[in-house]
């Protein structure tokens, strides 16, 4: 006889999320539900109507883990939106703010499955090196950006400022001395994970890879035109999950794709792996990639030239759109500006995009495995909330159904 599992909320991610399974006599997991039960906050109509100098003031607070990809993506999106060419310099300084954020992010995760993968004797070592290399890259972010949570020198049209020849030596110096050290740690991880011994094909599906960019992004490598989005109900089989959902399901070419590290290695480096073991290879490899792009940029970088473009910020209500492949995966904000306001903001966030793929990717395994799965595509829920539960008449919170906002 079949019984449902309910683990309400999970842990190990920002914001709550529900995952529910259904196990059969042996203890296999035939279906698996995972969903964002996180509250609303509605940041996206927040900025609407507003000056687009807050947008990214505003959408950088989307979640505490990734406000750089989030306010990348949002001045990358009103930069389209007012056709708005930002200086080589400035973009420069973008790529090495996400540069520094994604190994900063990456080597949270590892903190957060040390527990899983760690052993005892080694785990004052992974704990310190994982400390050692946030720290390092965290003082990249707030040389670069003004401040590693609340990037306040990412601004529309590049940056603030360019930053000085003598803090360009400075990082460059500090990230060539931290490359043994992140080498070390990256093999250290892998290592560990790939001898866990976890079962074969654990997280493995049948869904395709989306990534806009090797690293960065690149809003030309998303085509609007392909995307779609539904709401829960119309995904989950069960009406009451879909109706505790609080995330539309967005499509590609109609499907539910995967983003992320792998889906970047996949699509962009020939990557073959898959599953759990693959999304957590993947994830430590690319801090590698992360850093040596980091120290090209402040190899080749100009502290001389300008890193902000001069622009006019009427506004002729084109939709901009802004493509950041953030640690968790492809961010793509949208913003129409006109009359020197924001008339239409929207936010496709990693999470998102992932969360779907939880349900199959459990299935077929002893449900003490399932956590694994969430573990490996690291969700972010409060990114992934953009629904909104009220009643069409007066605007009064229902707790049973849902409308679009």
């Amino acid at each position: 006889m079949s019984e449902r599992i309910v683990i309400s909320p999970t842990s190990r991610q920002e914001g709550h999320a529900e995952l529910v399974m259904e196990v059969d006599d042996e203890g296999i997991v035939t279906k698996g539900r995972y969903f964002s039960i996180t509250p609303v906050r509605g940041l996206e109509k927040i900025v609407t109507g507003k000056a687009p100098e807050t947008a990214p003031v505003i959408v950088q607070r989307i979640c505490g883990v990734c406000p750089i990809p989030h306010t990348l993506a949002s001045v990358e999106a009103i930069d389209d939106s007012l056709d708005i060419e930002v200086p080589k310099a400035g973009q420069q300084l973008r790529e090495l703010t996400l540069m520094a954020h994604d190994i900063n992010s990456h080597a949270i995760h590892h903190f957060l499955i040390a527990a899983d993968f760690v052993p005892e004797n080694l785990m004052a070592a992974a704990i310190n090196s994982v400390s050692e290399i946030r720290k390092n890259v965290q003082y990249v972010v707030d040389m670069v950006a003004g401040e590693g949570i609340h990037p306040a020198d990412v601004r529309i049209g590049g940056m603030a400022d360019n930053i000085s020849e003598l803090a360009r030596k400075r990082l460059y110096s500090r990230l060539k001395q931290l490359k043994p050290k992140l080498d070390e740690h990256v093999d250290l991880i892998i290592g560990l994970v790939e001898d866990k011994g976890l079962p074969e094909g654990l997280g493995v599906h049948d869904q395709k890879t989306m990534a806009t960019d090797v690293l960065y992004g690149n809003r030309d490598n998303f085509d609007l035109d392909r995307f779609t989005e539904i709401m829960p109900e119309s995904w989950y089989d069960d009406a009451e999950i879909g109706h505790r959902a609080c995330s539309t399901i967005p499509l590609y070419d109609g499907r539910n794709i995967e983003v992320g590290p792998r889906a970047r290695m996949a699509e962009f480096q020939g990557f073959k792996g898959s599953g759990v073991v693959a999304q957590h290879v993947a994830r430590a490899l690319e801090m590698k990639s992360a850093l040596s792009r980091a120290i090209d940029i402040l190899d080749d970088l100009d502290t001389s030239a300008p890193a902000q473009a001069d622009f006019d910020i009427t506004g002729t209500n084109k939709l901009g759109i802004g493509a950041i492949e953030g640690p968790r995966g492809m961010d793509v904000h949208m913003a129409q500006i006109a009359n020197g306001k924001t008339q239409f903001y929207s936010a496709l966030v990693p999470t998102t995009w992932n969360i779907p793929t939880m349900g199959p990717a459990t299935e077929g395994f002893h449900h003490e495995f399932g956590p694994h799965v969430i573990r490996a595509y690291d969700p972010c829920l409060s990114c992934a909330t953009h629904v909104i539960v009220v009643d069409d008449e007066d605007s009064s919170i229902i707790k049973n159904e849902m409308v679009r906002l």
